[in-house]
């Protein structure tokens, strides 16, 4: 059997380990997705672009995704591999540290995926919130972390990442102005909407 070009690029980020969108995940976020008019994403965390790829089926014709990496061999990767998909024309790379590019960012966006450094999570949230068009969503990836930032996990390793995941889920569970899901799906998948 064929695999297609999008199996391909799966398998081989898998086989280096490259911390791509769990399937079950992607399935989750489709649901959400299925009856939304989407023009604009943006995705903090390229990686090797895989996600974005996935992503492009959301999109009403037009539209289009920010994406940001700051790792210039996953850019190298996730540029050959968006082109290999013929999706060049849909999805834009940004180069460089979030943190120093979503300031700078004034789009407005129907969906804002979140997968990049753990702990700058409640930065990204509050450039989030910012950027999120009002009846856009957010999802954040990974946010319980192995289990662990439901747990009493306090290991020295790991901490920071831990604390400013449960730092997240606070801000966002704890805001009268949003309306959050935390699932445990993947690696944990925080999904928040704001009120109206």
């Amino acid at each position: 059997m064929n695999k297609t070009k999008l199996e391909l690029i799966k398998e081989r980020a898998l086989l280096n380990h490259v911390p791509i969108i769990m399937d079950d995940t992607l399935e989750t976020i489709e649901k959400y997705m299925k009856n939304k008019k989407v023009d604009k994403i943006l995705e903090i965390g390229t990686a090797v672009g895989y996600s974005a790829i996935c992503f492009t089926k959301f999109l009403n014709l037009g539209g289009k995704i920010d994406t940001i990496e700051r790792n210039t061999e996953m850019i190298k990767e996730a540029k050959e591999n968006i082109k290999i998909i013929s999706q060049d024309y849909k999805i834009n790379i940004f180069e460089g540290d979030a943190v120093d590019i979503l300031p700078n960012l004034n789009d407005k966006y129907d969906m804002i995926f979140i997968d990049a450094a753990k702990g700058k999570y409640p930065f990204f949230l509050e450039q989030a919130l910012r950027l999120l068009n009002n009846d856009g969503i957010i999802f954040a990836d990974n946010i319980l972390y192995k289990g662990y930032v439901l747990s009493d996990y306090n290991k020295h390793k790991q901490r920071t990442a831990v604390n400013h995941l449960r730092e997240y889920i606070k801000l966002v569970t704890e805001n009268p102005k949003l309306d959050t899901e935390i699932l445990d799906v993947g690696d944990g998948l925080a999904v928040t909407k704001i009120k109206f």
